[in-house]
């Protein structure tokens, strides 16, 4: 089934290759566009991503809003990992408790 991106989003991986030097399997891994979808979008927009002062300062922010949403995703599998190693701390502690 075909997706229909917008120009923005388009132009937004168009400059993750061009810029970033990301490669098409990366992209494709974090994406799921196909690698036809972006040399597509690559001939199409190539001049568009000439960026300005403004565009490459939302991109920026772009780029940082997603590392903190990675790390941040990160950061809630360690807490539900060291929570679950606590309870079964926890747990062990109460059982070597002696009965009088």
């Amino acid at each position: 089934m075909s997706q229909n991106y917008t120009p923005e989003f388009k132009k937004k991986i168009v400059r993750l290759h061009e810029e970033e030097g990301r490669t098409h399997k990366n992209i494709t891994a974090e994406y799921g566009i196909s690698k036809t979808s972006i040399s597509k979008w690559r001939s199409e927009f190539r001049e568009d991503c000439q960026m300005s002062s403004q565009d490459k300062e939302d991109y920026d922010s772009m780029k940082e809003n997603l590392r903190l949403k990675h790390e941040n995703e990160e950061l809630h599998k360690e807490i539900a990992f060291l929570k679950k190693q606590w309870h079964s701390l926890q747990k062990k502690s109460v059982r070597s408790l002696p009965i009088h």
